[in-house]
């Protein structure tokens, strides 16, 4: 079945301190190549990387993700909180073409619901050219609940944007789209 679907190249960004000296390991990259294996069905490429919580670095990782790799779909862990070293956000949004705020919005009712300290939360969703760019939270729990309840409509964004047509396994998560969008897998 996967034969038939477009190819797709995702980016996972883990921002950490820590985690990119090596003072404890990175937990967000695995939580998320495991969420994307049991939930796109496209044959993905990943490109991942680990770096640290500076806005320039942030922001140059970005912008070769989408621009110099071609990452249809970037998915950035860590750094979206209020504390001083975090900037991801910051760094996202400086990279942006258009800011997609229905995103960080759905983000945080969803998360309300596991955890109060949600409000808290900066996350952003920008694109880049044909690029949709998600931050999300740091934590494993936290970034399994935040993709299940936003990844419905990364598919359809991802359409309008001019990216791949972004299928999901049945019985997970499933992408949504009007029906005058839906169109066959190429053969």
């Amino acid at each position: 079945m996967s034969s038939a679907l477009e190819p797709v190249v995702i980016g996972l960004l883990s921002i950490s301190d820590r985690a990119s000296s090596g003072a404890y390991e990175d937990a967000g990259l695995p939580a998320l190549k495991e969420w994307i294996a049991k939930v796109i069905a496209n044959p993905v490429t990943m490109d991942a990387r680990l770096i640290a919580d500076e806005q320039t670095l942030i922001e140059n990782t970005l912008k070769h993700m989408s621009d110099t790799a071609h990452c249809s779909l970037i998915l950035t862990t860590g750094g979206t909180g209020p504390s001083v070293r975090d900037v991801t956000p910051e760094a996202t949004l400086a990279v942006a073409h258009k800011v997609l705020p229905g995103f960080g919005e759905q983000m945080r009712h969803n998360n309300l619901q596991y955890t109060p300290t949600a409000i808290l939360s900066r996350q952003v969703a920008v694109t880049r050219g044909a690029t949709l760019i998600i931050n999300l939270p740091g934590q494993p729990k936290a970034i399994r609940e935040t993709l299940d309840g936003i990844f419905a409509a990364v598919p359809y964004c991802m359409d309008l944007i001019g990216g791949p047509y972004l299928e999901t396994h049945p019985g997970g998560v499933q992408g949504w789209r009007p029906k005058s969008a839906v169109r066959a897998p190429r053969s």
